[in-house]
Parts: structure tokens; C-alpha cells; sequence
């Protein structure tokens, strides 16, 4: 007995992203930067009146397709052109049947896909017919078009950026699939809203994945009378991460970042890296958990180690510049530094009282010896009369007043004794009775 599918032998042979390329403007998800409604890339697209261009992006964000939307709107030839398959030969005849086109006055617009695939003599071939508007060329390149393009080439195009796809557009992109008659052949899916974000997670940012993910997720749905169901066991089989099903918008998403921030703060580097992993493997993205490490670093370790602050940033700068997965070593180094560096919430409790007087009292004037006097009519006004230069004295230090009369016996700053800070209340603390030596015997000399 033949075994009971969806799809008919045809649609079966064609990918879910295939059946669901959008072929208009108005169809087309994500990259609102460049097609939103008055934007210049749609503008040129309705207008047909598109110049040379390289469309630059990761994968499964759109390239492919906006080439095809635009072969529908243009009146021009289209040729639809692979770097991975041409070689000069294909090169020179395309562009031969270009040439011939624009003296019968029809312009030919030329896709080609991967064009950091071709090498410099096979994109110089493209030049003169670039200069001359036999063709009009648009390039799709996953790689920097600066390093990737030839600059003679790439001065003669517009370079427009496309963005990974936002996890709500794949959401959006998802739920279309889920209704589309081109998408399962009105059958009728069962999927939670958890499981379709779990998916876009998953994506990473990718049309192209989130679509397989789902068609796979589908194919392993449970059928009943009812439709089809996707189920989280299948679903994880699918996305292979289990605790991607966690809700990032929801409880779990601050239940694991406060479990991480306890972690460090109680100094328990294991469960730390514990809980960072749980998040990185439920799809977090891990610039999220790297700002969490920026602000732990001064928030909890502070002054007691001061280069927790530049293992933190650094961290960050890592994953912005790897992403995932390499990134999940670099936020190990930082969370398990975190965890063991000394504590001190001093500066934290500093922030937080000077806010609140900033408040609740009344905004005081900056006393007059601390202000510039740039002008003649400011120095009048007595502006900088009594500023006492720090360097200019052998301590580096004087007994001049910086706060406001009203709060000039206010404390914010209170260091502890841990780690570094230790040394730093001790020169506090010897900078204090520094300054109330100086007043007091000026006291007495007054006296």
C-alpha cells in the first residue's frame, strides 16, 4: 500500500520556500529599512527605474527574491545569471546578446547570484558593459562587497545592506506559510505561538531555515481528523535544542537572567555557566546575556575589580563580532571571571543615592569657583574667582569645596574592603583627612 502523503508527487519535489518565494512587493517580509512605504530601493523597483546594484546580506534574507520581484516589474530582458556555474566564455556571450538588445533600445537587467564567486578577470568582463548601459547588473553577495567586488566595479553600483530577519518577521513569514494554499495544500497545521517562535529562533534570522524547520516540523506532525499537530517532542527532534521552546518574551526568559545574575553575585561560577548556556541553547541572543555582563561588572564587582568592567566589554565586542556559535566561549571567560572576581556594590549604592537627591532636592547652582569664565562679562561675574588648580600644588590636592553648600557633607561614595577597593578606601580615606587638616588649620589661623 502506498503510504499517504500531503502533497502530490510535484509539489512534493518542490521545497516549501520555493512554493512560498513572494513574487510582489507587497508580499515581501522583513528589510523595511530599504522597502518600506517613500524608501529608495522601492521607489526604484515601482518606478522601474533600477540602476546597477549589489544586493549584500547574510543568507535566506531575501536577495534571491527581491532579483525575482524585480524581473517581474521591470520591462527590460531579465537574465538571471550563477557565479557558481558561469565562466568567461558564458560571460562574454550574455553580455554579446546585451549589446545587441541595446541597439534594438531594450535593456537587459542581469542577476548574479554569489557574485564574490567570480574572480577579477570574470568580473572585469562585466565592466565595459556596465559603463556603456548594456546591462544592468544586479549582484547578490553574502561576503563584503568591499574586499569581495572589484572597486572599479563596485564604484559603478549601488550597495544596498539586507539585514538577518527579525524573529517577528519570521514569526510573520511562518504563520503566512501556515495559511497559505501554496504552503501545505490547505491542510490544516496545528502549531502554538511558543513552538512558531521557537522555530524563528532556530532561524537565526534565515527565511530559508525557518521554512525547511517548519516543512520538516509538519512532515513529523501528528494527523488526525482535525489536521495536523505539531508536537514539542517532534518539534525538538526537528531544532535539536530542547529548551528552545522557552518563551524569551516571557517568565523564563527573566527566571534564567536573574538565575545567572545570583549566580555570579553569590560567586558560583558552575552554576553560572549553567544557566548562560541554558539561555544561549533556548536562542538567546547572546548580546542580550553579554549587556547583562556589562552591567553586572560594575554593578556587583565594581571597584573591588575594576577590569571586570574590560573583560565584560570585551566579551561583548566578541560576540558582536563572531556571533554564535564561537561566542559561547567568550561569555564562559566572562561569567566565570565575574563569578570569582571580589564583590562590591558600592558604586551601584553610590548611582542610586545621588539619583535620588537629584530628585528630591532642589537643583543647586554650580558654585561660582567652578565655573569657566570664557568672556569678559563672565569674569565680571566673578566666574572662576577662587578655583584652586590641583596640580599646581605638591599633593596634587586642595581643600576646595565641589559640592553645592547644601550638600556639602553628603556621602555617596562608600568603598569596601574588598579586593582592590581595599586600597582605594585607604586613599580615600587619607584624602578626607587630608582636607579637614587644611580646613582646620586654616580655621585656627583665622582664629
Amino acid at each position: 500500500m502506498e503510504q499517504l502523503s500531503l502533497f502530490d508527487d510535484r509539489e512534493k519535489t518542490v521545497p516549501l520556500a520555493s512554493r512560498l518565494r513572494p513574487e510582489r512587493l507587497e508580499d515581501f517580509v522583513g528589510q523595511e529599512h530599504l522597502l518600506g512605504p517613500g524608501k529608495m530601493l522601492r521607489r526604484l523597483i515601482e518606478e522601474d527605474q533600477i540602476s546597477s546594484m549589489i544586493f549584500w546580506g547574510p543568507p535566506g534574507v531575501g536577495k534571491t527574491t527581491l532579483a525575482g520581484i524585480i524581473a517581474a516589474r521591470t520591462r527590460a530582458d531579465f537574465i538571471n545569471f550563477s557565479a557558481v556555474t558561469s565562466g568567461i566564455k558564458e560571460i562574454k556571450d550574455v553580455m554579446n546578446r546585451a549589446e545587441d538588445s541595446r541597439r534594438m533600445g531594450i535593456r537587459t537587467v542581469l542577476f548574479v547570484d554569489e557574485i564574490h564567486r567570480f574572480n577579477k578577470a570574470q568580473q572585469d568582463a562585466f565592466l565595459p558593459f556596465v559603463e556603456k548601459g548594456s546591462i544592468v547588473l544586479i549582484g547578490a553577495t553574502t561576503e563584503n562587497p568591499s574586499f569581495e567586488v572589484n572597486a572599479a566595479l563596485l564604484s559603478r553600483c549601488r550597495v544596498f545592506v539586507l539585514k538577518a530577519l527579525a524573529e517577528q518577521d519570521l514569526v510573520k513569514l511562518l504563520k503566512n506559510a501556515l495559511t497559505s494554499p501554496a504552503g501545505f495544500l490547505n491542510s490544516h497545521v496545528n502549531m502554538t505561538e511558543r513552538q512558531l517562535q521557537a522555530v524563528a529562533a532556530f532561524a537565526n534570522g534565515d527565511a530559508r531555515t525557518a521554512l525547511n524547520t517548519l516543512e520538516m516540523a509538519v512532515l513529523n506532525g501528528e494527523i488526525s481528523a482535525e489536521g495536523i499537530t505539531v508536537t514539542d517532542a517532534g518539534l525538538e527532534q526537528c531544532i535539536s535544542r530542547k529548551s528552545l521552546l522557552y518563551d524569551k518574551d516571557g517568565e523564563e526568559h527573566y527566571n534564567l537572567i536573574s538565575a545567572l545574575h545570583k549566580s555570579m553575585r553569590n560567586s558560583d561560577p558552575d552554576a553560572a555557566i549553567y544557566w548562560m548556556c541554558r539561555m544561549l541553547e533556548g536562542g538567546e541572543n547572546p548580546l542580550y546575556i553579554a549587556r547583562r555582563l556589562i552591567r553586572f561588572a560594575s554593578e556587583d564587582v565594581g571597584m573591588a575589580d575594576s577590569g571586570a568592567l574590560s573583560v565584560a566589554v570585551a566579551a561583548y565586542q566578541a560576540c558582536h563580532f563572531l556571533g554564535m556559535p564561537e561566542c559561547d566561549v567568550h561569555l564562559t571567560h566572562a561569567v566565570t571571571y565575574l563569578a570569582m572576581a571580589p564583590k562590591s556594590n558600592a558604586l551601584y549604592q553610590a548611582c542610586e543615592e545621588c539619583k535620588r537627591d537629584c530628585r528630591e532636592k532642589r537643583a543647586e547652582p554650580v558654585p561660582l569657583w567652578l565655573r569657566n569664565a570664557p568672556t569678559g562679562l563672565m569674569k565680571d561675574l566673578h566666574y572662576g574667582d577662587g578655583y584652586r588648580y590641583a596640580h599646581d600644588t605638591e599633593e596634587k590636592l586642595t581643600d576646595m569645596q565641589c559640592m553645592p553648600d547644601s550638600l556639602a557633607d553628603r556621602t555617596y561614595y562608600r568603598p569596601t574592603v574588598q579586593g582592590q577597593e581595599a586600597r582605594v578606601k585607604e586613599r580615600l580615606e587619607e584624602i578626607k583627612e587630608w582636607k579637614r587638616a587644611q580646613r582646620s588649620g586654616r580655621v585656627g589661623e583665622a582664629n
